[in-house]
């Protein structure tokens, strides 16, 4: 039997020119694509990245507790701590394993910050 695919989309331009989706579910694995926001700031990006990536994950049933990896890329490093506490409000008592990386450019210039989530629904804590 093999496991149902569902997608999430955010209607934005780019998901029907790159040909992707905000996130996708098969089975019990969440995919969160990479997810920006406006702002002024990298802190206020990465809040408005997170909330919109974990609003996908929950519309395809996951929750921040499910979150087993996230991926944050960031155009100046110097912003490691504003991103860093955005991710880690986010997540709170669940934090996921986690990699941040400057990179040189993000899709448009007045961008900061993109975050990544893989999940797996259903998972709990161990002892």
């Amino acid at each position: 039997m093999s496991a149902r695919r569902r997608s999430v989309t955010s209607g934005a331009e780019w998901e029907g020119r790159y040909g992707y989706r905000r996130a996708v579910r098969i089975g019990d694995v969440v995919a969160v694509a990479g997810t920006t926001a406006p702002g002024p700031d990298a802190y206020a990006q990465a809040r408005a990245a997170f909330a919109t990536a974990l609003g996908a994950l929950a519309e395809l049933g996951g929750r921040p507790e499910d979150v087993i990896r996230t991926r944050m890329f960031v155009v100046d490093i110097a912003e490691a701590d504003a991103v860093g506490r955005a991710h880690a409000e986010a997540f709170g008592a669940h934090p996921p394993a986690a990699t941040m990386v400057e990179v040189s450019a993000l899709i448009a210039p007045e961008l900061l910050v993109e975050v990544e989530l893989d999940a797996v629904v259903g998972v709990s804590d161990g002892p």
